[in-house]
């Protein structure tokens, strides 16, 4: 074999492995925005978002501590899911799967530097890669809006990278 053969067969491949990433990364971003509509909708059919001293209800169904949505939701799309509330200027973990030292993320908080948090702060939804507690991952974060759209909290889903 010649080595021009060689080297043709070498680029061949480096370009399908370069299509096989970005399709990879094109699924994740399709299973992302799939895994939102489903987080987003299951938290609405409760009824409206609004957050009363400290916690963060859909219609008259408290979220703070309560699993079940996040946890059907990452059962049904094997992802991470999240509701953050509005704390003080940041977002706090109030309903999660993701996982910190064996224990759910609760109290956490959605990191201050992360690329979510300026979109978020503009009342608009980031998608793309974000660090969750040192681990990269191919990410959603929503605004949830009260009835006067203000952005009371964070809808979030993730698939780890």
């Amino acid at each position: 074999m010649k080595l021009s053969q060689v080297v043709v067969g070498l680029m061949a491949g480096a370009a399908l492995m370069t299509v096989s990433i970005a399709q990879v990364h094109a699924d994740q971003a399709a299973q992302v925005k799939e895994s939102m509509a489903m987080l987003k909708t299951k938290l609405n059919a409760l009824g409206a978002p609004k957050l009363v001293d400290g916690v963060i209800s859909f219609g008259t169904t408290e979220i703070n501590g309560n699993y079940d949505v996040v946890d059907e939701v990452a059962d049904a799309h094997d992802c991470t899911a999240t509701v953050f509330m509005k704390k003080d200027d940041g977002f706090q973990r109030i309903a999660t799967n993701v996982i910190k030292e064996g224990k759910r993320a609760i109290g956490t908080m959605l990191d201050p530097n992360g690329p979510a948090i300026p979109m978020i702060r503009k009342g608009e939804a980031y998608y793309g890669e974000a660090d969750i507690l040192g681990s990269k991952y191919e990410t959603g974060y929503e605004p949830i809006k009260n009835a006067a759209g203000e952005t009371i909290g964070v809808y979030y889903v993730g698939y780890k990278k």
